[in-house]
């Protein structure tokens, strides 16, 4: 048996809502691989389809498999006020007939009105969502408390409420779909020397690696910190990896020696722009008409390079760059950004 169908095999355990469009592309980008004297290919995960597409569309898929198993009618989440995640499930719950309860945590300090309006924001709102406030940006655990609240209400007026927790305690479903996407991607292109991704949650980071280990591809994938810095984002990783491995039922020892991080583009802090962020978000635009978020794949531009810069990444290698869409906060944070 290949190392595919064992990977299908294992995946086909858990239940999923087919929410993606198509297997997303992965380009070659000329102009900057000429600007950075690195072979550099876009995974583009930015184009998975649903309400302007990103990252977030694989892991919905897993945890609203579980969801519609669970023959629930309203679906529970958190993020931040221009989470790509929220809005991508509010658009996963209309789509498959639910109702969708957002609640929005104040992680950002210091933004303005478009912040809180535009966006990711203006988007779950024409999707119907109902929004929820939550006023601490890192207490997980309290996060998840205030949604098992709302669902304790929903169930006594007689709805069947499916949660999406926070909190890194509960099994990593999300994870899942970028085992999924790190296998699709070993399909696609398989002689590339290194991968980058953002590392916020660990789902993305977490997923990608060990799909890539289970599909038996060995490049490094470097986890550019959007969140947290080295130090918390490697525990953060191992508890990922290793509720991960539980979960699908495979050695840890596999993925556990080959986490890396990287805090060098995190500055000035989760979902601020620092001017590293931001010249990367220029430089992808104005070299190859290609739009990065200011949250996620902005830093992991930053990331790239500051990797780059180091001599982590060396040049002439060939790397690949996950992009993770995310594409409406770019209004939301007009304000940081517009006047560039």
């Amino acid at each position: 048996m290949t190392e595919q169908k064992k990977l299908d095999r294992k995946l086909s355990k858990f239940p999923r809502a087919r929410l993606m469009t198509e297997v997303t592309p992965v380009e070659r980008l000329d102009r900057l691989s000429d600007r950075l004297g690195i072979d550099l290919w876009l995974k583009r995960d930015d184009l998975t389809g649903l309400s302007f597409g990103g990252n977030k569309t694989r892991q919905l898929e897993f945890y609203f498999g579980e969801a519609v198993q669970q023959r629930a009618d309203t679906v529970l989440i958190t993020g931040a006020v221009q989470s790509n995640f929220v809005r991508t499930a509010a658009a996963a719950a209309a789509r498959l007939g639910m109702k969708s309860v957002l609640q929005l945590e104040e992680r950002v300090p210091g933004m303005g009105e478009q912040y809180y309006h535009s966006g990711n924001v203006l988007l779950a709102k024409i999707l119907g969502a109902e929004h929820m406030r939550f006023p601490v940006g890192e207490d997980e655990v309290g996060a998840d408390n205030a949604l098992h609240e709302r669902a304790a209400q929903l169930v006594a007026a007689g709805h069947r409420p499916y949660v999406i927790h926070l909190g890194i305690d509960h099994p990593p479903l999300g994870a899942l779909g970028y085992v999924q996407g790190g296998a699709e991607l070993s399909a696609q292109i398989s002689d590339f020397d290194a991968a980058v991704v953002p590392s916020g949650s660990g789902s993305t980071h977490g997923g990608f690696l060990t799909g890539l280990r289970l599909s038996g591809m060995p490049a490094p994938v470097y986890g550019i910190c959007v969140r947290r810095n080295q130090k918390q984002q490697n525990a953060r990783m191992e508890k990922v990896l290793s509720k991960l491995a539980d979960l699908m039922g495979f050695d840890p020892a596999i993925v556990m020696n080959d986490i890396d991080v990287w805090d060098g583009a995190l500055a000035p802090g989760y979902g601020r722009v620092g001017e590293g962020t931001r010249d990367a978000l220029n430089l992808m635009a104005r070299t190859e008409g290609i739009f990065l978020d200011p949250v996620y794949s902005a830093k992991t531009f930053a990331g790239l390079i500051g990797l780059l810069d180091v001599g982590v990444i060396r040049k002439g290698q060939k790397v690949v760059m996950l992009h993770t869409g995310g594409l409406p906060a770019l209004f939301g944070y007009q304000e940081v950004i517009g006047s560039v």
